[in-house]
């Protein structure tokens, strides 16, 4: 898929916008969760990395930055969006430390996850914490469009908590037979699980711009076709990547046993090597050599290619709604940069 600006171009006008987005966030995160207290807030700022041998990182910022780039493309300040930018780092981070908690991960970004470092309860309470000042943090902005934000944004959580849910119960179903999870089943867990919060994300950063709801529909319809290009990618990364540069093991899925769109393809698919693959996926991918081969046999059906045609698929979806919106083009590089950069990560 190409975009409009060039490749240099269109890196600098997506780092710039990250960069802004995090510089207008931060400072409000900050002050949210030094509120919580020295004991609640201490929790977080170590969740965020904001402590003494903490990187001082907090993700991507993917999210704000799509708030932040909404809010410009609707003609509004970056600085309209900061109660919707840092609504939706809150609740991505209360996700994210609750999920910690029922994948028994350890890490996250680099050291003991939350749950790992205070124990469980004080993790289910920082994200509890964290989750309710999201929704204080929008609708004590006294924006018009903060309500209408709000009801979106609770919108967005009932359909990550759900399609949490959807992505638990499929480890314990067949992986071949009538009772697998379809393509279909898991293309509705991802919009769920990943494309909500990008919806909102892009929706509520528009209407603190001041746009109509026709408008942030448009918008919340980019973001759920950008969290399905992501999940997209991520899935291929997590049997594909590069473990240098993506921190997590070669065939780490396989090894987990995870459903992912690239080995639902391929088992779907049909013929010889979709049929050994469930062969061997049901009896257990254990051994280096069974992980190389549940690697080659997924690639073999089909399924790398599919998972990637999906997600080059939903990026055209994006490209289609940005040019439908009337932008700065300096905002809509911003844009396209943001969205290229995610097929071209090696997260």
């Amino acid at each position: 898929m190409t975009f409009p600006a060039t490749a240099r171009a269109d890196h600098e006008l997506g780092v710039n916008a990250i960069r802004r987005a995090r510089e207008l966030t931060e400072p409000v995160l900050r002050e949210l969760v030094d509120r919580l207290g020295p004991s609640l807030g201490g929790i977080g700022r170590y969740h965020f990395g904001w402590w003494a041998g903490g990187s001082g990182a907090a993700g991507k910022a993917l999210r704000p930055t799509l708030a932040v780039l909404a809010a410009e493309a609707v003609g509004a300040e970056a600085v309209d969006a900061v109660p919707a930018a840092a609504a939706v780092e809150l609740v991505h981070n209360f996700s994210l430390i609750h999920d910690d908690i029922i994948d028994n991960d350890e890490l996250r970004r680099g050291q003991p996850a939350v749950w790992k470092e205070y124990g469980v309860p004080a993790a289910i309470l920082i994200g509890d914490a964290l989750h309710s000042e999201a929704f204080g943090v929008l609708l004590s902005s006294g924006h018009p469009g903060a309500p209408a934000a709000a009801m979106r944004l609770a919108t967005a959580m009932r359909e990550v908590v759900v399609g949490q849910v959807d992505d638990i119960r499929f480890t314990a179903r067949p992986w071949t037979g009538e009772q697998a999870v379809s393509v279909a089943e898991y293309q509705a867990m991802a919009e769920a699980k990943t494309g909500a919060l990008l919806a909102f994300s892009a929706a509520g950063g528009a209407l603190l711009g001041g746009a109509e709801a026709a408008v942030a529909d448009c918008f919340d319809r980019l973001g759920r076709h950008l969290g399905l290009a992501f999940q997209c990618t991520d899935d291929v990364l997590g049997i594909w990547g590069d473990p240098v540069r993506t921190g997590k093991p070669v065939f780490g899925d396989l090894r987990e046993g995870k459903r992912t769109l690239p080995v639902i393809a391929a088992l779907a698919a049909g013929g010889a090597a979709s049929e050994r693959l469930g062969v061997l996926v049901e009896r257990g991918v254990r051994t280096d050599f069974e992980l190389r081969l549940a690697a080659e046999l997924v690639e073999e059906a089909g399924g790398r290619e599919f998972a990637e045609q999906e997600a080059a698929r939903h990026l055209a979806e994006v490209e289609d709604c940005l040019t439908s919106l009337a932008m700065p083009a300096e905002t809509r590089g911003s844009f396209d940069a943001l969205a290229q950069s995610l097929i071209g990560r090696s997260r």
